[in-house]
């Protein structure tokens, strides 16, 4: 049962339920349940069954594939208003998950179980939207990964993340070398090399968890290569 304060917060996150019907609405609110789980919690592993599709409220949840030498490529992050498409398409084909997801902050979301996932694809429209929509979403956002991966210079995508950071106004990351390569699909060592080379060419200054970007223009230039 969601209580009515939760189910005002998911309808402004998820505007999907109010335009769905009254009988799918009030069956919607009182069969899934709300949940907190702290940060740096496993959701889900690889090989699992799905327990459950989460809809974030808050925080961040993290999927990444990790390969048998332990390295680590994000696929995506899950954000407030998003839920994890891997997780709705196992649910939906009845296969076990391909990745690995924790919570990176702590989380609260509202979670349905996988039979009224599958249930509510051949009963409710909007409830089909909000899947085929998430489908569409992350399947693009994917492709990018694997065409950053596959076709990008290591330099180029470290000074595109940095070009990000500053369009926001951070000037000082709080990061390690090992959370970068997980991020950019690399390893902590060669990330370590191109980050020194960038301190060597005055872009950043490093220090231990903690990257200051001192040349603005140039990780710019960097970035548009």
């Amino acid at each position: 049962m969601i209580s009515s304060q939760q189910q005002k917060e998911f309808e402004q996150l998820f505007p999907f339920i109010s335009r769905a019907g009254a009988e799918f609405k009030r069956e919607f609110y009182d069969t899934c349940r709300y949940v907190e789980l702290p940060a740096n919690t496993s959701i889900c592993e690889e090989g699992q069954q799905c327990a459950q599709l989460a809809m974030l409220l808050n925080g961040v949840g993290r999927v990444y594939k990790l390969s048998p030498g332990g390295r680590e490529v994000t696929l995506y992050r899950i954000d407030a208003g998003e839920a994890c498409v891997l997780t709705a398409s196992c649910i939906m084909n009845g296969d076990s998950f391909p990745a690995m997801a924790v919570t990176e902050t702590p989380i609260r979301a509202v979670v349905v179980s996988p039979q009224k996932v599958r249930g509510w694809i051949c009963q409710e429209t909007q409830w089909q939207h909000f899947i085929f929509g998430l489908l569409s979403h992350r399947l693009a956002s994917i492709i990018s990964v694997v065409e950053e991966v596959a076709f990008k210079r290591l330099d180029v995508r470290l000074a595109e993340r940095f070009t990000d950071h500053l369009a926001h106004g951070e000037t000082s990351l709080q990061v390690t070398h090992a959370e970068l390569a997980a991020d950019l699909g690399s390893s902590r060592e060669v990330v370590s090399r191109v980050l020194k080379d960038f301190t060597q060419r005055g872009l950043i200054e490093t220090r231990r968890g903690n990257i200051l970007l001192t040349n603005r223009d140039a990780i710019e230039q960097l970035s548009r290569q």
